[in-house]
Order: structure tokens, then C-alpha cells, then sequence
């Protein structure tokens, strides 16, 4: 019987709560709905079928949207990588004029992005667009029409997803060692030999993670389909939304997720392999900073300039008129008329005077703020347990809270929808399921992942001895994690509710899946102000949006890579 005590007096009855729950959460929102949805999607009546795969493979829309998102990935490879190299070499390699002010405008998709993007984009190109009006009246046989379908899906996601690149290849092309370069050009070579046996090599690593990572966007793209793909390009986010709307067509949906998830699975593993196949980093012992490299030839010299020049306009021209027609009143919108009597507060003051115009804010600021708190408390908790159990438990830990960077989220979305649909009319509308708390748990979900590897960085960066010097002293853990340990961490821990609320705040792809209508986050109300039925006010107050989530998430940025930059 003492021994008895002296066991339950050893054990930490907060560990057992914090294992608990970390129990509780992975397996009620990381095992179960993937598996249920597994079940629910082959097996029927007690008995595996394929039924699902005969009515994928009987409906035409559905497959044709698989070959489409297939075609959008393959394309994207090729523009993305072209557009995306091009504003790297022309920002950090060649010497080329305004290479700061261009490089601002390429990295606007970094605060301009998602549903916002695609919204200016339509806004601009559309047969009704700003831009689109211009070209009609001045460009002989200019296509109105051109902005609908796979050109104007292919267009968007081109210049939206460069961002990889200005991020990731800039840091590649910065740790380039410049005395390769000059010795390729002490031996004569040529500027363009040099950038392809030199330069573009050492930089395949990245350019295989950045290919990966771009099919993989492609292949989940639901925005812009949406938004203009029109009837005649659908892509398979787009179809899996509309089949999970009735419990008939589920199973279709569900097994086009797992299909989308077994792609990113294999698509992930491949990259794994390449990138350990290969060694392409610079053996050189002392490197020199990189130098930037002026083009030679006047006439290349001279194209290169004005494509940097032409890429620069598409980029910010969108977010410029974004934030013009903002300031002007609904009758400008309409018309699409910039004069300066048009200008005016009026929209800003409609935000803050009509009612249920701020509410999407509200929303999504709560379900936002709330899923960055939790998602940042449940990641430190984590990699507290994986830095201090480096054995089994915290390996089998990490492995099952990475379980969503294996999968897309429209995958995540239909084994939530399929686990935890509810009675309707209690939490649900009658198209989508609609439980707050839900959408609140697939937010913390995709982006477990981001904010676990951050912090489980931070902690291997922590000196074990502050730590063991507080044991020594009889602190308890709590008390030494509480008080020694979080402190040192707050930084990484602010960093990642930051960013997490920043890339929530407008979140589209996700939201469409689990939202409840009567309480409508910002991607969904953006999403509306684009269709032809909307109202005029409500393309108002999608500008309106629009600049304050871009001065949302220029804030978020500078919080974490400016004041980041400044402290180094």
C-alpha cells in the first residue's frame, strides 16, 4: 500500500492532463476523420466497394476536372518557374535600374494574396474590368472575353505564386559563392554559359522544392477556378466543394481528396528523394558575397529592362487600383471612373455605419485570432515534449502533429464534413456543413505543421543548462518552463500567432468548405463582391476589405522579418 502512494505521489497529474488532451486532439481531429473517411468512402453495407470509384469514373465533370487541375500543375510548373527566375535574376544578379523598387512590387503577393488577389485580378481583366475597358477602346481586335477559363486561371496563379521564388531563390542566390564566378569568367566565358553552368546548378535544390511546391498549389488551386474559371475550366477543389454539398455525392468528393492527397504524398516524397539524390551546394571553404552582374549587350540589356518593367505594372497594378477605388463612390465602381470628384471616404465611413459591414471582420478576426492562440499553444506544449523525450514518444509525437503537412485541405475539410456532421438544423445549413467550432478546428489543423516546426526550432536553439540550473535549484518543471523557459520563447510563440492570424484572416479555400452562413468570414463576403450579382456596395466594401487586410498583413510581416532583420 506505501508503495502504492509513493508511485501516485511520483506522478505529475498536469503531465497526465497535457497528455490527455494532446491525446483527445490527435486523435479526434488528426486520426479519426482521415480514417472515418477512408471507411465511409469504401466500404458501404459492412462490404469494401468501389462504387465511388464507378461514379468518379462515370461522371464527366469530375473527371474532367481531375485532367484540368493536372493540366493547370504541369503549366504552372513551366510559367511560374520562367516568371519567377526572371524577377529573382533581375532583382539579385544582373544590375539592373530600380532592381528596389522592382523588387517591392514583386513581392506584393506576399500582403495581396488568396481571394484578394484573384478579386483585383477579375477586377482589372474582366469583360467589365478597368483595365479591360482601356485595351477595348485603344488595342484593335482586343479580346474582352479572354479573362475566363484556363488563360485567366493560368494568368492569376502565375503571378500569385512567385513568391516561393522571391523568398527561397533569393536566399539561394545570396549564399552564391562570387568567386565561381569569377573564375568562369577569368576562363572566358560567357555571361550566359556562366548562368547556366554556374549560377542555375547550385541552385537545383531550391528549384526542385519551389517545383514541388508550385504542382502542389496547382493541383489544389480552388480561388481562381472559381472565381474565373468559368464552366469550361473546373478543377478538382472546385468540384469536391460542389459535391460535398449533398450527402449523395459525398463519397465522389471524398475520393477525389484522397486522390489530390495521395499526389501531394507521392509529390512529397519524390522531392525528398531528389533533393537527397543530389549535391549541388558549393564546395568552396571562404565564399565572397555575390556581386551583382551587369548585362553587357545594350539590346539584351535593353529587353530585359522593360520585361522587368512590363512584369512590374502586372504585379502592382491590381493592388494599386485595389486601394484607388477604394476612395471612390459606387456609381465610379460601376463605371469604373477614376476622376478625382469620385473620391471620397464614403466607403470607409459605410464599413463603420452600416449594418453587418464590419461583421466579417469581427468573424474572422475571432476565429483567426483564436485558432493562432490555440494552434501556438498546443505546438509549445508539443515541442516541449519532443526537446525533452527524444526517444519514441516524442518522435511518434511529432510524426502524428505532421499528418496535415501530408495532406491538402480539401482532404482535412471532408473527413471533418463526412466525421462531424451534426443533426441539421442545429449547427448546419442545409449546403455545407457549418459549426463554428469546426471550421475553428480545421483552422488550428493546416496550420499545425508551420507553427510546430518554428517553435520545435526555437526550443533546439535553447541552452539546456538554464533549464538544468533551475532543477538543481528544486523549481519544478512547470515553474522552470513557465518562468525560464516561455520567456526566452515569446518571441517565436508572438511570431507564430502573427503569422498564423495574418494567413487565416482571408483564408478562401478552407472557409468555403465549413462556414456558417450567418456568420460569413472575410474570404467568403470577398468571394461574393466578385460575382455579377452582387450589389454595388458590396464591391465597395470589398475594396474597403481588400486595403485593410493588405495593411494587416504588411504589419504582420514587418513584425516578424523587419524586426527580425533589425535584432540579427
Amino acid at each position: 500500500m506505501s508503495k502504492i502512494k509513493e508511485y501516485l505521489k511520483q506522478i505529475n497529474i498536469l503531465s497526465l492532463i497535457v497528455y490527455a488532451l494532446l491525446s483527445w486532439f490527435i486523435i479526434a481531429f488528426l486520426l479519426y476523420p482521415n480514417i472515418n473517411l477512408i471507411i465511409k468512402t469504401f466500404i458501404k453495407d459492412g462490404q469494401f466497394s468501389f462504387r465511388a470509384f464507378e461514379k468518379l469514373f462515370s461522371s464527366k465533370r469530375a473527371m474532367m476536372s481531375l485532367r484540368n487541375s493536372f493540366i493547370l500543375a504541369f503549366s504552372m510548373i513551366i510559367t511560374v518557374n520562367i516568371v519567377g527566375t526572371f524577377i529573382v535574376l533581375v532583382t539579385e544578379y544582373f544590375e539592373v535600374k530600380g532592381a528596389k523598387i522592382l523588387k517591392i512590387g514583386f513581392m506584393s503577393t506576399l500582403v495581396y494574396c488568396g481571394i484578394v488577389l484573384v478579386a483585383g485580378y477579375q477586377f482589372l481583366y474582366s469583360s467589365n474590368g478597368f483595365l479591360a475597358k482601356i485595351l477595348a477602346d485603344s488595342v484593335l481586335f482586343y479580346n474582352e472575353e479572354w479573362f475566363i477559363g484556363y488563360s485567366a486561371v493560368l494568368f492569376i496563379m502565375t503571378f500569385a505564386c512567385t513568391s516561393n521564388h522571391m523568398i527561397f531563390l533569393t536566399n539561394a542566390i545570396r549564399n552564391i559563392d562570387h568567386g565561381t564566378i569569377e573564375a568562369a569568367q577569368n576562363m572566358g566565358a560567357s555571361q550566359l554559359m556562366i548562368l547556366r553552368k554556374v549560377v542555375l546548378p547550385v541552385l537545383k535544390p531550391t528549384f526542385f522544392s519551389i517545383t514541388i511546391l508550385t504542382f502542389l498549389t496547382g493541383l489544389s488551386a480552388i480561388s481562381a477556378p472559381i472565381v474565373v474559371g468559368g464552366k469550361t475550366f473546373q478543377t478538382i477543389n472546385p468540384m469536391i466543394l460542389q459535391f460535398s454539398k449533398s450527402p449523395v455525392s459525398r463519397d465522389i468528393g471524398a475520393l477525389m481528396a484522397i486522390v489530390l492527397g495521395i499526389a501531394t504524398l507521392l509529390l512529397l516524397v519524390i522531392m525528398n528523394r531528389v533533393e537527397k539524390g543530389g549535391n549541388y551546394i558549393s564546395i568552396s571553404k571562404v565564399k565572397t558575397k555575390i556581386v551583382k552582374q551587369k548585362i553587357n549587350n545594350r539590346t539584351v540589356n535593353a529587353v530585359v529592362h522593360i520585361i522587368a518593367y512590363i512584369l512590374f505594372v502586372i504585379y502592382v497594378a491590381p493592388m494599386i487600383l485595389v486601394i484607388l477605388f477604394s476612395f471612390t463612390n459606387t456609381l465610379a465602381i460601376n463605371s469604373v471612373d477614376l476622376s478625382f470628384s469620385n473620391f471620397s471616404l464614403s466607403n470607409y465611413m459605410l464599413l463603420f455605419t452600416r449594418k453587418g459591414a464590419f461583421e466579417p471582420y469581427i468573424v474572422s478576426i475571432v476565429y483567426s485570432m483564436s485558432a493562432a492562440v490555440i494552434v501556438a499553444v498546443i505546438c509549445l506544449v508539443a515541442s516541449n515534449i519532443i526537446h525533452r523525450k527524444k526517444g519514441t514518444v516524442g518522435t511518434i509525437l511529432e510524426f502524428l502533429l505532421l499528418i496535415p503537412w501530408l495532406l491538402p485541405a480539401t482532404l482535412i475539410a471532408m473527413g471533418l464534413i463526412m466525421t462531424y456532421d451534426l443533426p441539421k438544423p442545429i449547427m448546419f445549413n442545409k449546403n455545407l456543413v457549418g459549426s463554428p467550432l469546426l471550421m475553428l478546428s480545421a483552422y488550428v489543423i493546416v496550420t499545425l505543421p508551420f507553427s510546430l516546426r518554428m517553435l520545435k526550432a526555437a526550443f533546439f536553439g535553447l541552452d539546456d543548462a538554464l533549464g538544468d540550473a533551475a532543477k538543481s535549484m528544486g523549481a519544478s518543471g512547470f515553474y522552470t518552463f513557465r518562468r525560464v523557459i516561455l520567456p526566452i520563447l515569446m518571441p517565436s510563440v508572438l511570431a507564430v500567432i502573427v503569422l498564423t492570424f495574418n494567413n487565416l484572416l482571408a483564408n478562401y479555400d478552407l472557409s468555403v468548405f465549413l462556414y456558417h452562413p450567418a456568420y460569413k468570414p472575410l474570404g467568403i463576403v470577398i468571394k461574393t463582391a466578385t460575382e455579377q450579382r452582387s450589389t454595388q456596395d458590396s464591391k465597395a466594401i470589398m475594396f474597403v476589405y481588400s486595403v485593410i487586410l493588405m495593411i494587416i498583413s504588411t504589419l504582420a510581416i514587418y513584425f516578424f522579418y523587419g524586426r527580425n532583420t533589425k535584432r540579427k
